[in-house]
């Protein structure tokens, strides 16, 4: 699927999605009855950061079972223009708004609150059948810009064509790759948009040759909480134990060196926190709703402690670290 293509289809159906909800439900948060725990708002969400926002949401309603966010997983650009637009209060992404964009939103009555909630790391996964174990950053750029596109370019192997494989043509995930290492340039034509996450993994799942280029949280896996219930994940998020992560076992993760290391790195949490792992960004949450509103609720459930434990249990690094007590006898 082309890039133009799977940007359309993503938008068109996000427009219908969007104006079928305004136009049936004639939105407005300050309704009677919506408060910090109760009523309902909508959240635009970059779909790279769908796995964790699911599970902020899934607990936050359990918690406060009268309280409703309604999700949109969509492209960055899409959720951002729904906040300056006046179609939602809560926006996730991988950027602070702009001076311009937060002036706009003042001067419309809105006071955006804007917070890191998070810092994902970009995670480069293969087939299991693959050989390759280990790229640095100029080997990737050569590959996304599609200066190399054999395998046998990088090291001695028996397979062919090297094809790159991403979400959505406009989520924070391709942004990020182009902007940190293409400089803006344009992707090689062995490039190509999947539609979804889960897409992704399918396509290297179904071919060694091919790369997939996805957020960290996609491939984590909480082996303490992963058969658990929301209620159970509930009552862990509130706890003050640490989580002990893996990565999906049906993909190959591989390894990144910056190109003045000789040691390369899996993105696990402590080399994101430590910039070992030279692929990551920062997640924001940005609110423009007052106190006491259904949207800042969720907002201060999100970046306070047990929205950041949840985000802990995806693999993902907190903007919060919990603190960890180990007892030496």
């Amino acid at each position: 699927m082309s890039y133009i293509n799977s940007f359309i289809k993503s938008a068109f159906c996000f427009g219908i999605a969007l104006a079928l909800f305004t136009s049936c439900q004639n939105y407005k948060e300050q309704r009677q009855g919506n408060t910090s725990t109760s009523g309902m708002t909508t959240l635009m969400c970059d779909n790279s950061f769908e796995n964790i926002m699911q599970q902020e949401i899934d607990v936050y309603e359990y918690v406060y079972p009268d309280a409703s966010i309604i999700p949109y997983y969509i492209s960055e650009s899409a959720a951002i223009d729904s906040l300056i637009n006046m179609k939602t209060r809560l926006a996730v992404i991988s950027r602070e708004l702009t001076k311009e964009e937060t002036e706009y939103l003042k001067a419309n009555k809105r006071n955006p609150r804007t917070q890191k909630i998070a810092v994902d790391a970009i995670a480069l996964i293969v087939n299991p059948e693959n050989t390759i174990e280990i790229l640095s950053k100029s080997e990737i750029s050569d590959i996304l810009s599609g200066t190399v596109t054999r395998w046998d370019q990088i090291e001695p192997s028996k397979m062919g064509n090297i094809n790159v494989v991403f979400d959505e043509a406009g989520s924070s995930t391709v942004k990020y790759m182009k902007d940190s290492l293409l400089c803006g340039k344009d992707f090689g034509s062995n490039v190509y948009a999947q539609g979804s996450n889960k897409a992704v993994f399918d396509a290297v799942k179904a071919s060694k040759n091919t790369i997939g280029v996805i957020g960290v949280s996609w491939i984590s896996t909480d082996m303490k909480v992963v058969s658990h219930t929301i209620e159970e994940k509930a009552k862990i998020s509130a706890s003050s134990d640490t989580t002990n992560l893996d990565f999906n076992r049906d993909v190959k993760v591989l390894k990144v060196r910056r190109d003045d290391s000789i040691e390369a790195y899996k993105p696990y949490q402590y080399y994101i926190y430590t910039g070992q792992y030279p692929l990551y960004r920062s997640i924001y949450m940005v609110c423009a709703s007052v106190a006491g509103t259904t949207s800042h609720g969720f907002f201060s459930f999100v970046t306070g402690f047990q929205g950041q434990k949840l985000i802990q249990m995806t693999g993902v690094l907190p903007a919060t670290m919990q603190p960890r007590m180990v007892q030496i006898n």
